[in-house]
């Protein structure tokens, strides 16, 4: 009874960081109006003619409220989860098919898989996990750890592995000198070596959560290391000047900022299926 009550309350908080996240990203892509991100999407699959690109930013900003709605609707009723989850695979399929253009990956650094505008698009891979979830609750606890921890391993081996190249260090910098977690490193070390240091801080923490799947004494420490990539990410949005608006709530650095809680929401459902799988084979 305990046990299920914890779970319940693990899933309203988990849908309640989906809820804040879509609707501050909603509203805010309302009254920022037209930009590249919804462009660059409407681009490859070639129907920015269809409509003004002042349209297609609305219905964007509408989808991302329906996500907000629908997940409060879910923590009050059940009966909502399952839409929300078929709506988040739709909603995250179509920006992630975008990443086969050329225009997300930084050619002058050879292209695929140099990631650039495809950094934020690559994080939609967590909507997808969480939709995913949400439609197929009674998985076996293996699978559910597998698509829980996909999108964080991806993003954390991705982006992490960005930060030891030049053009990432260059572009973390303004983020990480207004952090006060973390503007220190520049008076000890390089720009470059401050950068890898993080590059490698997200790659231990890729390790210990695939070493928490066969052996539980990891779960913790590879919950806390990872939670808090995501943790100091939204710190920035507070720290860095670039991030929030007084007019248009979050900016499109804010935008990119805040998409990461939806990785504490996949590590939710992944400690969840840890700890069911755990308990099942304790052996494990």
């Amino acid at each position: 009874m305990i046990e299920n009550k914890m779970k319940s309350q693990q899933q309203s908080i988990s849908l309640l960081l989906l809820a804040i996240s879509t609707a501050l990203l909603g509203l805010s892509i309302l009254l920022l109006g037209p930009h590249k991100h919804v462009s660059l999407t409407t681009d490859f699959y070639l129907i920015s003619a269809l409509s003004s690109a002042k349209n297609f930013n609305i219905i964007a900003g509408i989808a991302f409220i329906f996500i907000a709605v629908l997940s409060l609707l879910s923590i009050r009723k059940n009966s909502f989860i399952p839409i929300l989850g078929f709506y988040l695979v739709v909603i995250s399929i179509v920006p992630l098919g975008a990443l086969w253009s050329d225009s997300m990956w930084i050619a002058s650094m050879g292209g695929f898989p140099v990631i650039g505008s495809g950094q934020g698009v690559i994080k939609y891979f967590a909507l997808l996990s969480i939709g995913l979830l949400l439609i197929k609750r009674n998985l076996s606890p293996l699978k559910s750890i597998w698509i829980s921890i996909t999108p964080v391993l991806i993003v954390l081996l991705w982006i992490g592995g960005m930060k030891f190249t030049l053009l990432e260090a260059q572009g973390i910098e303004a983020l990480v000198k207004s952090s006060l977690l973390m503007s220190w490193m520049y008076n000890l070390f390089s720009l470059q070596m401050t950068s890898n240091i993080i590059g490698i801080y997200d790659l231990i923490a890729v390790v210990l959560l695939l070493l928490a799947i066969p052996y539980p004494k990891f779960t913790y420490p590879a919950i806390i290391m990872s939670g808090m990539v995501f943790v100091v990410t939204q710190s920035f949005l507070f720290s860095f000047s670039g991030a929030l608006s007084s007019e248009k709530i979050l900016t499109t650095t804010g935008h990119f900022l805040i998409k990461d809680l939806w990785f504490l929401v996949c590590l939710s459902f992944y400690y969840s299926a840890l700890k069911q799988r755990n308990s099942t084979y304790p052996s494990h």
